[in-house]
């Protein structure tokens, strides 16, 4: 999501040398959500038959959190709005997930899972609301990004109706389609990953991440 610039500056000999440009944050923050997003998707989806299904929960704080946050941060310095408001505001998510799970959801009696999961409704809404502009921005960025955000609206639309009608006989569906769409999104973000990363090193491998749709 890093769009570096160049500038041909030639110092004078009592200025001090330009500040050394970073390396692409993006790949490290596109991984630390895929890797979170997939762990939690399989839950939903029921592939985790033989787990807790929690296994999200540290890496929604560590991984998906605060590496995520810190790609926003370095997004900054590269001067990157469409990336730093993007991995700063996930990084918050997960981290603002993992917090509200140990303070809320882990301590709250049975008689309240419907509340709790009402309060996960309004979450995943909330962010859904910010992904739309998120969504319609990327289209000129490229469509490998554009392909994350798509999915991801999808995922967090599903996901939030699944949470609002808990108790229903359909609701174990949705939750189960939005987990199945939500390693879709986890996918999107690992191959934009390696794209990036394959970009970086400048070798022989390179992934193509297409053309902005809004050149």
């Amino acid at each position: 999501m890093s769009v570096s610039e160049d500038r041909l500056v030639e110092p004078s000999p009592t200025s001090p040398a330009p500040a050394p440009a970073i390396a692409d944050p993006a790949p490290l923050g596109l991984a630390g959500f895929a890797l979170t997003t997939f762990l939690l998707s399989a839950a939903n989806a029921n592939w985790m038959t033989h787990a807790t299904g929690a296994a999200f929960i540290g890496y929604a704080l560590a991984y998906g959190g605060l590496c995520q946050l810190l790609a926003g941060m370095w997004e900054f310095r590269n001067r990157n709005v469409f990336g730093a408001t993007a991995f700063s505001t996930y990084g918050g998510f997960w981290i603002g997930l993992y917090v509200w799970f140990v303070v809320i959801a882990s301590k709250a009696p049975a008689s309240a899972a419907g509340a709790v999961n009402k309060d996960v409704g309004w979450i995943l809404l909330s962010f859904a609301i910010f992904n739309t502009y998120m969504l319609i921005m990327s289209t000129q960025v490229n469509l490998a990004v554009f392909t994350v955000f798509l999915t991801l609206e999808a995922t967090e639309i599903i996901d939030a109706i699944a949470k609002f009608e808990l108790g229903t006989a359909a609701t174990s569906g949705i939750l189960q389609l939005g987990g199945y769409v939500g390693m879709v999104t986890a996918l999107a973000a690992w191959y934009t990953s390696a794209a990036g990363v394959s970009n970086g090193i400048a070798g022989k491998i390179r992934l193509p991440v297409g053309k902005p749709l809004l050149a």
